[in-house]
């Protein structure tokens, strides 16, 4: 599209009306996407723990920083956090019993 044409397109549109029309559109059900976030295992085993993540870093001996950023997948585990995260999950009562 060029520029004379953009112009002319966003000259002709009532905005308000589109709005309200998307909003008719999004309560009918006619269009809107749902995604659902897969969670990573760490966040999974930690809330089967049930501890705060400042508790869980402690035990897994790391930041909380570090542990969000595992939690959101900016960073991985090492080998040896994994293995931990792993027990974790399958044991979760023995996180609580350390933390004890």
């Amino acid at each position: 599209m060029t520029e004379k044409q953009l112009a002319k397109w966003e000259k002709s549109r009532d905005i308000g009306k589109e709005i309200l029309h998307g909003i008719s559109d999004i309560k009918a059900g006619r269009i809107g996407r749902r995604y659902t976030a897969e969670s990573y295992p760490i966040v999974r085993a930690r809330e089967r723990s049930g501890l705060s993540q400042a508790k869980f870093a402690q035990l897994l001996g790391v930041s909380v920083r570090t542990l969000q950023d595992w939690e959101q997948g900016r960073r991985e585990p090492n080998a040896a956090a994994k293995t931990l995260i792993k027990v974790a999950e399958l044991h979760p009562g023995v996180l609580r019993k350390i933390a004890a």
